[in-house]
């Protein structure tokens, strides 16, 4: 089951329209590992704080839309 912390990081990911396939590039994991983590196959403290920091980085990257 997943825990809470990813619904959190699969919100993020829509609402700055990043890609599953751009954050495991920028984590430095596998697509499919990636996505394991996020479906809650996989639990690991280490995935959850690489996650969570490419996650930053991919964010501060973006420039939001002009409304």
């Amino acid at each position: 089951m997943p825990q809470a912390w990813t619904a959190e990081v699969v919100a993020r990911m829509h609402m700055a329209k990043i890609t599953t396939t751009q954050l495991a590039k920028e984590a430095g994991y596998t697509l499919q590992y990636t996505s394991m983590v996020l479906n809650g196959h996989r639990d690991t403290e280490s995935a959850k704080a690489t996650i969570l920091a490419a996650l930053d980085k991919l964010e501060a990257g973006r420039v939001p839309a002009p409304v």
